[in-house]
């Protein structure tokens, strides 16, 4: 089996990961997996494009009860030039 994902690596994950890594923070083998995933009880909404799997990493994160980062906003330009 492989290691389970720390914290630290799942927020690090891109928009979307393949199934095993998406596996991984929820600390599954791959057969049970793949099992989930073809009855639809994966933990998180599965996307399949062809023979790939993807996942959201914000459902994980979501899943998992992660705070989701935000980007930090910035003031509009409009807002400056108003003034």
């Amino acid at each position: 089996m492989l290691s389970p994902l720390t914290l630290a690596e799942i927020r690090q994950l891109p928009a979307a990961v393949d199934l095993i890594t998406a596996a991984r923070a929820f600390h599954l083998g791959p057969s049970a997996t793949y099992a989930l995933a073809r009855r639809g009880a994966f933990p998180v909404p599965v996307h399949r494009y062809g023979r790939a799997y993807r996942i959201h990493t914000v459902d994980i994160l979501s899943a998992l009860e992660i705070p989701v980062a935000t980007a930090p906003t910035e003031p509009s330009t409009d807002a400056q030039e108003a003034q």
